[in-house]
């Protein structure tokens, strides 16, 4: 009898624990300062739930053809919304050539016009062929709020592994949308009162969000970057200080036409400590904003920036 008295005991243990568990995840979402410009679902799984009229939409994907030409082969053949390595795109990938090696990459991506990394890149020899997965960090992009993953694009290109100076074979941007193309929402973060405004303009902004004294590479200062052109933009800091000491970030990102992204800029240990930095009152840099295919273009922003975190 004690026996079962403990095992009921424990199971009640057990339901308050996931309980509390729940209320912090709720309380942590609610701090959240993304959100989407229009009505968004919550996603569970492969399906996504309507909280005002309690209805449950599935995935409507299709097979996409994203390439096929004499040289290659490019489909998205499903999605994975619970993939262990985060949300993941199903493709299959032909190499049609008889005698080169090709690589397949992705060079460019988004979701919801929130700019990420998939970071995929895969070779594949002459005449084969595979199945691989494109995968994207969801802790990265829910924890700024982007929400569903509602309209994902993806910028391919394939081109001889063994001669980079050679065009590519295949160059091609395509759309995949999860719930349909009516049910696209695009990401707009909301102006926070700690916003440090760096440029704001017909053509770019810049803001720092935060400052992380702790940061995973050390100090780093949080940004949203936003390009409102046609053209790919590259975001650049050089001959930066801190206190007055030098101490260059080497930090640069490109942001792709009419899209957004939040990057980080970071400050190792060590350039702190070789200069006996222990507060940081002051950071002074040079910040460059200038079109990543035209060097030679006039820059957009070409200014000394100064930031009192």
């Amino acid at each position: 009898m004690k026996k079962i008295a403990s095992m009921f005991l424990a199971f009640a243990m057990m339901l308050s624990l996931v309980a509390c568990g729940g209320g912090e995840q709720q309380s942590n979402a609610s701090e959240n300062s993304g959100k989407i410009d229009t009505s968004a679902t919550e996603s569970t799984g492969s399906e996504s739930k309507d909280s005002e009229n309690n209805q449950v939409e599935e995935l409507t994907f299709e097979e996409i053809t994203v390439v096929d030409n004499d040289q290659c082969l490019i489909k998205i053949t499903g999605i994975d919304p619970d993939n262990m390595w985060g949300y993941t795109l199903k493709a299959y990938m032909e190499n049609k050539s008889s005698d080169k090696t090709y690589m397949f990459s992705v060079t460019n991506a988004a979701v919801n016009g929130v700019q990420t990394e998939p970071g995929f890149a895969t070779e594949i020899a002459a005449g084969k062929k595979s199945n691989e997965e494109i995968s994207f960090s969801d802790n990265d992009l829910s924890s700024h709020g982007v929400g569903n993953f509602t309209d994902i694009e993806l910028s391919f290109k394939v081109y001889d592994s063994n001669d980079w100076s050679a065009d590519a074979v295949a160059k091609e941007t395509v759309h995949v949308y999860p719930y349909g193309e009516d049910k696209v929402t695009k990401f707009v973060r909301e102006a926070q009162s700690s916003d440090t405004v760096v440029v704001d303009n017909e053509k770019v902004s810049v803001i720092v969000t935060d400052y992380d004294e702790d940061g995973f590479w050390g100090y780093t200062v949080n940004l949203f970057l936003v390009n409102k052109t046609d053209k790919e933009l590259t975001y650049s800091v050089d001959e930066a200080s801190v206190n007055g000491f030098m101490a260059d970030p080497f930090w640069a990102t490109s942001v792709g036409a009419g899209k957004v992204a939040f990057a980080s800029m970071s400050w190792s240990d060590s350039d702190f400590e070789d200069n006996d930095i222990t507060t940081v009152e002051e950071i002074e840099m040079k910040f460059k904003i200038y079109d990543s295919e035209d060097w030679s273009a006039d820059a957009i922003f070409n200014e000394v920036v100064t930031l009192n975190p």
